[in-house]
């Protein structure tokens, strides 16, 4: 009888096509997507040796990097820059027989959001892709990574990729989470209490009551800040909420090809007894809505809690980055996080712009209007299938008429690209995963939270607890 094996030794083991030795193996890519900001640079090779893709038909493009968002654009970027990616991205796409979702595609959006929402990738496949919050999309069970630039070109011309086999993590939400914490707050607490680093060469997976309590959009969420503690991989083991999910998406398997990937996947979840090289336990009641003080992830509080003191910190080196992210911010010491001044709202991103996420923030701005200090206030969805859903369930409205500008399918102000970016020193609370310096403009203080958070702060003007709105 074989030994227990985990979900991610499952899913690694069945696409070693050659063991190297030293941790290395040839595997199999199932499916790769690419976006914009690669443009015509990984077809280059192809193009120079007059090769042709062995499958492009596994192969998936998506405008979303360079792009504006601004409402009622048209078929073109007008952002410097962007319409070279644009272009060459539209013509190597069709050159090569690749499936293109084009700005004004219904499924044209942010790259992660639209891969698991098209069912593009699967649970137990492979998937790659040139943005390092691809191991969002282990949220269905699949394992799923970002690569570099030549990378990429070798999965385009071999549909194979040379990897190092990672350590396994195991982080387990025991219990149920407290009414108003949502998935955002979960990985928020999670990075705070493992630290920026602690993932760094793991293979993660997430488990556990509060796991598999969530919907598949609140396990993307989850999966997607992987990377914000250094693990290339995240994964949540499929189950029939997956299925359903999945069930009748365009690029999943139809009628009996269903059935039997079905049978396949009830096979794939970590066996009892199943070994992780670390196991890290987190007790789900003890999490409340979380909130970013400094300039990393780790650098994260409760909402009621005030912002820490360098004194005490660790270590020297954490003392030092605290204080570098303090004057950055421009927090000091014992300062209350609820009640903070901010500038600027934003819900969008891959981490928070699916229609579940626009649905929880609308429940907290219905009513209400946005503060008249706030310079703006943005909803950006995350595909042109959300925003549609969305505007059919009247949400748009209601965030319009709250105040909040409602926008086109994009990156947008996640990374200051799109000609989107907020100003040197405005103070800005954002559903986005990263808050380092610059990362949302030139001297912007990024402060991150969950869609409800962003909501209810929008409203108050200053960083609000949505618990307390009464909504």
């Amino acid at each position: 009888m074989s030994a227990p094996q985990s979900l991610f030794e499952k899913i690694w083991s069945s696409h070693v096509i050659h063991d190297y030795g030293g941790g290395y193996a040839l595997l199999h890519i199932d499916r790769d997507i690419m976006h914009d900001l690669i443009g015509e640079f990984v077809f280059k090779p192809l193009d120079e040796e007059r090769r042709t893709m062995p499958h492009p038909e596994l192969a998936f493009a998506t405008m979303d990097h360079g792009i504006e968002t601004t409402p009622g654009r048209g078929d073109e970027t007008r952002i410097p820059g962007g319409e070279v990616g644009v272009r060459a991205l539209r013509r190597k796409s069709k050159e090569h027989g690749v499936t293109l979702f084009d700005i004004g595609d219904v499924r044209q959006g942010i790259v992660h959001v639209v891969t698991p929402e098209n069912g593009i990738a699967l649970p137990g496949s492979t998937l790659v892709c040139c943005d390092s919050h691809t191991c969002t999309v282990g949220g269905v069970g699949a394992l799923t990574w970002g690569i570099g630039a030549s990378e990429f070109q070798h999965v385009l011309a071999t549909q194979t990729l040379v990897m190092e086999k990672p350590r396994t993590m195991r982080v387990t939400f025991s219990g149920a989470v407290p009414e108003g914490v949502t998935p955002k707050d979960m990985i928020l607490y999670v990075i705070g209490h493992v630290g920026a680093k602690a993932g760094n060469g793991f293979a993660i997976e997430y488990a556990g009551e509060a796991v598999r309590a969530l919907p598949v959009e609140g396990r993307l969420t989850l999966c997607n800040m992987s990377i914000e503690m250094a693990a290339r991989y995240g994964t949540v083991a499929a189950d029939d909420v997956t299925f359903e999910y999945l069930h009748g998406r365009e690029f999943a398997p139809k009628d009996a090809l269903w059935d039997r990937a079905v049978e396949h996947w009830r096979t794939l979840p970590s066996d009892d007894g199943a070994q992780f090289d670390r196991e890290v336990a987190i007790d789900a009641g003890a999490i409340t809505p979380q909130v970013t003080w400094g300039t990393s992830p780790a650098h994260v509080a409760g909402i009621g809690e005030r912002v820490p003191d360098p004194a005490s910190a660790p270590d020297a080196d954490v003392r030092a980055s605290w204080v570098r992210a303090l004057e950055y911010t421009g927090l000091t010491p014992g300062d209350a996080l609820e009640g903070t001044a901010i500038d600027a709202a934003f819900i969008g991103s891959c981490t928070n712009s699916r229609l579940s996420d626009l649905r929880r923030a609308a429940r907290v701005v219905k009513g209400g209007k946005v503060a008249s200090s706030l310079r703006r206030a943005w909803v950006v969805p995350g595909s042109g299938q959300v925003k549609r859903d969305a505007e059919a369930e009247g949400l748009d409205r209601i965030f319009l008429d709250a105040g909040f500008e409602w926008r086109e399918p994009g990156c947008s102000l996640c990374v200051s690209l799109g000609g989107d970016r907020f100003e040197p020193r405005e103070r800005v609370l954002s559903t986005t995963n990263r808050n380092f310096e610059n990362r949302q403009g030139p001297g912007a203080r990024t402060h991150l939270a969950s869609p409800e958070t962003v909501a209810a702060s929008a409203l108050k003007g200053a960083i609000a607890d949505s618990r307390k709105l009464g909504h």
